[in-house]
């Protein structure tokens, strides 16, 4: 299923500024030499996300999926001038062409990644998170969302990444365990009292996610 047609994408990048020669070169480079270069985020959704960094100027940013870095890059663009963004992956090679992506755009000052299972990091990082970007295995998006709002600053926001799942979460019947997983995720986090949110249909979906006050 074509979940936002191409012609709109491809009239919403025209209009978007593109990343700065560094993140390009990333972006172009995952492109290039990733099997999996679909989960990176597109050049958009990067510039959307250094947006609402630079809006809320978050100390701390906690990202669970690091990928090849370009999402943690955009998001560091925003942190306060003391400010830290820790980012965990699990996967070894991933991690390490992250860190060198991380160094390479001199950012690796500002951003501390971990290697190992996120569920497991989370609950040893002593923060109260400014920001929150969740863009892992889909079917522990609620386990990362409990951990996160427990380490949610007042003043914090959760992002939570492939929350349309390729279309699938649209179609009557949804098949396969991750969209099933973000289907029970986006019903969680609707009904969940503590917690208000907005729906973006930026690229896969994202959930947009703060404390009720």
């Amino acid at each position: 299923m074509q979940w936002i047609e191409k012609i709109a994408e491809d009239y919403a990048e025209k209009f978007t500024t593109k990343p700065d020669n560094k993140l390009q070169k990333i972006y172009n480079d995952t492109l290039a030499n990733h099997p999996e270069a679909h989960m990176m985020s597109s050049d958009v959704q990067g510039k959307f996300l250094e947006f609402i960094s630079s809006l809320l100027q978050p100390k701390y940013i906690l990202e669970i999926g690091t990928f090849t870095g370009f999402s943690a890059i955009c998001l560091a663009k925003g942190l306060t001038t003391n400010g830290e963004l820790h980012t965990i992956e699990l996967r070894e090679d991933d991690a390490n062409t992250a860190w060198k992506n991380i160094s390479a755009a001199g950012m690796n000052e500002k951003i501390h990644l971990h290697k190992g299972d996120a569920k497991q990091i989370i609950t040893e990082l002593d923060y109260k998170w400014d920001l929150i970007f969740i863009d892992a295995d889909k079917t522990s998006y609620i386990t990362y969302y409990e951990e996160a709002l427990k380490r949610l600053s007042d003043r914090g926001f959760i992002l939570a990444d492939n929350v349309l799942f390729h279309g699938q979460v649209l179609e009557k019947k949804i098949d396969g365990k991750s969209a099933k997983a973000i289907s029970e995720f986006n019903n969680h986090v609707l009904n969940d009292e503590r917690t208000e949110q907005v729906f973006l249909t930026i690229r896969d979906g994202l959930l947009l996610i703060k404390k009720k006050y």
